[in-house]
């Protein structure tokens, strides 16, 4: 089974107050952990600069001032900033713990949103930018990983339009790039994708920059993607500056003109062209989500009207023009002016003073005309024509408007898109699912159905497969078990407690390790076994190391440990321990095994036949050989005896007696 390694910062106390309890994310310029506020009992967001930023003097002074200003921010969709200080000599920002998921998790779940849904948001990313803008703020960095969106309070999964939007990293982007302008040649502080043009051509940046940005965003919760890529950054940063933002209707067919225009005001590559700050963008957003809900009631209503047999008075005349029905007309509005032709004359019913309603002489007039063959071939050529009208009408409204849906299920989105154009048809789409058999962006299934009855040009809805549902697990060392259930359930996966383990470095009642370990891929339903911390093992590790091993045997067994001894060669006296296995101060429990590796000592040395050679040459050799020669008698003579004997295994600095005359 494999043990993650946990963060060396998770358990610790911050400034006294803060204990970090888990890692959130890890970014370019900082990480996020959750913590909880000793102090005042909640849980918070702490950000923790990287060691690479810093050692930058000039950041850490503009991060400072930067965080001072941030906090003044007060708005209920700003993030934000309770504390700042400084830990282990990296600066960090304590935050509000926003408990929802980034825009950028709501895209790749969701792939795009419907124009209601991507206005509420952007409506509220917007009112947090022109607070910050009016308080002399410019982001520089709007992106989806920067906006938080909250549960919704009215509850319900996907309720998109009532959550609670929060944007997060003011004045962050600023303070790096200030101190990376001087050596780095200016270097460009943006996620390329939603770079505002100016920033490419000459890194300056105002509000305008902001609005740019945020309508790149409003681009890609529309259509599912940003409108340039790639092959390098560079690349895609220039296209901003050559090239204008496409209406987002070119790629998603049916969203609003008003929509498409909001995109375009919001990308013009001409900063003078956009709107001034957030505030006026947020202005024209609200307008537009106005004019939204209007259309949408207008709709409803023709909706209700037609569903209902309306009589519309008729002008008599070949030519006249119908008059706009009472319920159709604009307050205050008369009657339409005759037209310039005459109209037909109105039968004078003064003649029937003595037959109300001309029933007698109707008759009359009816017998004549049937007396005639002419007129009774003319009145047969009304009936059939009549019936023909009918019939033609009968035939439109029941089958002619109408024709046969293609069959687009089993086709990948590009060929559906491409099938159902040709037809001159419309697409849209449903909730996309998961399937195991069928893979992401195939159609799953259509409405209506292959063959069924649909009018001429119009909408055929398609729900895209997900793929097989599959979730990784997530890094939830440091987190209490109870957060950790949280993350795990959240990813359909059951949860498994294993026995809870001693740990050096997680407090008590944190989780440990998983099992299997962390970016493993899971399928729904599968069981994640979670240990959890005991704290630190009540027995501490004495070092031995460098100690003889029965000293170090002896220390260990009275504290109720169990050495194991394995011996290795080693340059070290023979009999000294070496190394040990749990290292000093690890906690352990009672009976555990301490593991030592004790030398062996060095390599001997052979002596060799020193008898007949000079004196003086024999101690040079001895002393070549790393042994110590002790010369007896006549120290010029020839030695005529050693102690050791040749081919004697000695260790190394023994002394070796040569006797001379």
């Amino acid at each position: 089974m494999d043990i993650q390694v946990a963060d060396s910062l998770l358990g610790t106390l911050v400034d006294g107050r803060y204990r970090i309890r888990g890692r959130v994310a890890r970014g370019g310029m900082a990480t996020v952990y959750t913590a909880t506020d000793e102090r005042l009992e909640r849980t918070v967001a702490l950000k923790i600069i990287h060691p690479a930023q810093a050692r930058d003097p000039e950041f850490l002074e503009r991060f400072t001032d930067e965080a001072k200003t941030i906090a003044r921010l007060t708005h209920p969709n700003v993030v934000a900033v309770y504390d700042q200080g400084r830990h282990a000599g990296l600066p960090y920002l304590v935050m509000e713990y926003v408990r929802g998921h980034t825009l950028r998790d709501v895209l790749a779940q969701r792939r795009r949103l419907n124009p209601g849904e991507a206005l509420a948001i952007l409506e509220q990313m917007l009112a947090a930018i022109s607070a910050a803008h009016r308080a002399g703020l410019v982001h520089r960095d709007v992106k989806p990983e920067n906006v938080l969106v909250a549960e919704a309070p009215s509850g319900g999964p996907g309720n998109l339009v009532d959550s609670v939007v929060k944007v997060a990293d003011f004045g962050l982007a600023r303070a790096v790039e200030a101190s990376a302008t001087d050596g780095d040649g200016g270097q460009l502080m943006a996620t390329v994708a939603y770079v505002a043009p100016e920033l490419v051509t000459d890194g300056r940046a105002d509000p305008r920059s902001d609005v740019y940005s945020a309508g790149i965003v409003l681009f890609e919760m529309l259509t599912g993607r940003v409108p340039y890529d790639g092959a390098q950054p560079v690349e895609v940063a220039w296209q901003h500056v050559d090239r204008d933002v496409p209406a987002p209707s070119t790629l998603v067919p049916g969203i609003p003109p008003v929509v498409d225009e909001l995109v375009s005001r919001a990308t013009r590559r001409d900063p003078q062209a956009r709107p001034t700050d957030a505030g006026a963008f947020l202005s024209a957003v609200q307008v537009a989500r106005d004019d939204l809900g209007a259309a949408n009631a207008n709709t409803a209503l023709l909706r209700q009207v037609s569903d209902r047999t309306v009589t519309i008075p008729r002008v008599t005349g070949p030519t006249a023009e119908p008059a706009r029905p009472t319920w159709a007309r604009l307050p205050g509005q008369a009657e339409p002016p005759p037209s310039g032709r005459r109209r037909a004359p109105e039968p004078a019913y003064d003649d029937y003073d003595d037959d109300p309603g001309g029933k007698g002489k109707l008759a009359e007039r009816y017998r004549m005309v049937m007396a005639n063959p002419r007129g009774r071939m003319a009145v047969a050529a009304s009936i059939v024509l009549v019936g023909l009208i009918f019939a033609i009408s009968g035939w439109w409204w029941g089958m002619g408007r109408y024709t046969v849906a293609p069959q687009l299920a089993a086709m990948t989105k590009a060929a559906a898109e491409q099938q159902a154009t040709r037809g001159g048809f419309t697409i849209a789409y449903g909730e996309p699912q998961f399937d195991e058999t069928v893979e992401k962006d195939v159609v799953l299934s259509q409405q209506p159905a292959a063959a069924g009855r649909i009018l001429k040009g119009g909408t055929i809805t398609l729900v895209l497969s997900l793929g097989a549902e599959r979730y990784t697990v997530p890094d939830v060392a440091g987190m209490t078990l109870q957060l950790a259930t949280t993350e795990l359930q959240e990813r359909k996966l059951q949860i498994v407690k294993g026995a809870d383990r001693y740990d050096d470095n997680l407090p008590k009642g944190t989780v440990v390790a998983t099992d299997p370990p962390v970016d493993t891929e899971t399928k729904p339903g599968d069981k994640v076994t979670v240990f959890v911390s005991k704290g630190k093992a009540p027995l501490s590790v004495p070092r031995v190391v460098g100690k003889n091993v029965n000293e170090a045997r002896n220390e260990l067994i009275a504290l109720g440990l169990e050495p194991l001894i394995s011996y290795k060669k080693s340059d070290q006296p023979r009999d000294t321990v070496t190394k040990q296995t749990p290292s000093d101060g690890a906690g352990v429990e009672p009976g555990a095994k301490i593991e030592l590796e004790v030398s062996e000592g060095p390599p001997q040395v052979v002596v060799p036949r020193l008898i007949g050679l000079p004196c003086q040459q024999a101690v040079q050799q001895v002393q070549g050989m790393g042994l110590t020669p002790n010369p007896q008698l006549n120290p010029n003579g020839t030695v005529f005896a050693q102690q050791p004997n040749e081919n004697t295994p000695v260790e190394p600095q023994s002394q070796v007696v040569l006797f001379c005359n």
